[in-house]
């Protein structure tokens, strides 16, 4: 039998210090921006949010759909709840978040698939990789679904 894995305990292993612990915030910036693939940014970018949506959305999905296909709807999931808040706290309708985090999560499956690492690199090249895929996935979401 697997054993489920707690908040506090995903927290701790993605920040390496305790659910609010001081030091969280800057371990957390650190090890995601310093990543050493687009994946790892994703593995250590925001530990709660990241915990509830591989409970509620990832790992029920990949039992119906491949891993990869499952990453890409939990990325669209993320944009879209994002764009749901956005769209409350807001006058008007709008979707930003949704096409972004799809194209983030497609190409965290490409790059996924053909090893795409820089972990070899420094430690502000590679949050400057990070950063600029960041970017340019904003970018093609943009050039394809926001602005047509």
């Amino acid at each position: 039998m697997v054993a489920t894995v707690t908040l506090a305990n995903y927290v701790k292993r993605r920040t390496g210090v305790a659910l609010g612990a001081k030091g969280s915030l800057r371990n957390m910036l650190y090890r995601s921006l310093g990543a050493g693939s687009f994946a790892g940014f994703w593995r250590y970018w925001n530990p709660i949010w990241s915990y509830y949506l591989t409970t509620h959305i990832f790992k029920p999905s990949k039992q119906y759909v491949p891993a990869g296909l499952a990453i890409i709807i939990t990325f669209t999931a993320s944009g879209a709840i994002h764009d749901l808040a956005m769209n409350i706290a807001g006058q008007k309708l709008w979707l930003l978040f949704t096409p972004w985090f799809a194209v983030m999560g497609v190409w965290v499956v490409i790059s996924e698939r053909f090893r795409f690492q820089y972990a070899g690199k420094s430690w502000l090249l590679r949050v400057v990789i990070n950063l600029t895929t960041i970017t340019l996935c904003f970018w093609v979401a943009n050039f394809i679904f926001i602005k047509h």
